[in-house]
């Protein structure tokens, strides 16, 4: 039997301006896809409402254009899988929580990692796979001793782990829906981490499906939407490691494949932390603005991934037949106000 056709996806957020960081990892997703002959979706997520940031939808794919990036289905060209924009995809989400709300979370047969081993076996219970939270955040600040290595936040103590889904009829206050992570070892064969392991409840907690606005949260949308979409690839920062590790536990709970995962490092500025307003402007926005060729980018982001040997401008197809996840370097890159300058310059 044939494998099944390679399906990668650009997924802006649109919170706000698409910068430099952001090309990076789209640079990288496309090529990692095209690379190999495969398909690119471009949908937006945009389920964070209170962020979304009017005519920011269309800022991001007027910034990947710009870069030379294209997609063969998304909100602006149409395609199989459409509407490509997530808060157009809610009975999907919806439904997906229904069948959450049906599932006990039991286990008769072994958790394999893609070697084939087995590497612990589930525990049977006849408590739901998801239940409904009260807690707010301060709650879980104030039960956590600290916050967890690498996590948004600390750890959720599981002050509400013992309810079942039906007691959500009963309840007065605000709810989440929280989904129960499994007391075991997971394991991911990423592309450019390796083989990376995490034990979610210990070192993630039990995570929210659907917000209390009766909104559904990120982690729930991404895996309905990349499965539907057929999405077999999927590359991003690594910042979202630990969310594979949680979109895992779904995919399994609905009995999906989940995708190959691809996580690179991030772009930072000079005081460490991950790009963003406080280190300058950097936006795509701002250069396509000023009238700057998208070569002079893509020629920086190649030497940033160790690709070619200096920041002169590159076109994407040089690009395409340069491409390799081996060279680009295990660090994150350090974007400078020179290396803006001279991009505006």
């Amino acid at each position: 039997m044939s494998a099944p056709p390679l399906v990668g996806r650009l997924a802006p957020s649109p919170t706000g301006a698409q910068h430099v960081g952001n090309a990076r990892t789209y640079l990288i997703a496309w090529l990692s896809i095209r690379s190999r002959g495969g398909r690119v979706i471009l949908r937006m997520e945009d389920i964070d409402s209170p962020r979304v940031k009017l005519g920011a939808a269309q800022q991001a794919i007027d910034d990947l254009r710009w870069l030379g990036l294209d997609w063969d289905e998304g909100p602006d060209v149409g395609g199989p899988h459409a509407p490509y924009v997530q808060t157009e995809r809610v009975a999907l989400y919806e439904s997906a929580m229904r069948t959450l709300k049906s599932m006990e979370r039991s286990s008769t047969v072994d958790f394999f990692s893609e070697t084939g081993r087995p590497f612990s076996e589930k525990k049977a219970t006849d408590l739901n796979r998801i239940y409904p939270c009260t807690c707010t955040r301060t709650d879980i600040a104030d039960a956590a001793s600290a916050p967890h290595v690498g996590q948004e936040g600390p750890l959720y103590p599981g002050t509400c782990s013992q309810r079942p889904a039906s007691a959500a009829e009963s309840l007065t206050a605000e709810y989440a829906w929280r989904f129960r992570v499994s007391d075991r070892v997971l394991l991911i064969n990423d592309l450019f981490q390796g083989e990376v392991r995490c034990h979610p409840s210990r070192e993630l907690g039990d995570f929210v499906v659907g917000k209390k606005d009766g909104t559904p949260a990120y982690q729930l949308a991404v895996v309905v939407d990349d499965h539907a979409m057929g999405v077999t690839d999927v590359c991003r920062g690594a910042d979202l490691l630990p969310s594979a590790f949680r979109q895992l536990e779904l995919y399994e709970a609905f009995g999906w494949t989940p995708p190959q995962f691809l996580h690179v490092p991030l772009v930072i500025g000079p005081d460490g932390r991950r790009l963003a307003k406080r280190h300058g402007d950097t936006r795509i926005s701002v250069l396509r603005d000023r009238g700057v060729r998208p070569e002079r980018l893509l020629g920086l982001l190649a030497w940033s991934c160790g690709w070619q040997p200096d920041r002169r401008p590159v076109s994407l197809p040089d690009l395409l037949a340069r491409f390799d996840l081996s060279q680009i370097p295990r660090t994150p890159f350090v974007m400078t106000d020179a290396f803006w300058r001279e991009l505006c310059d």
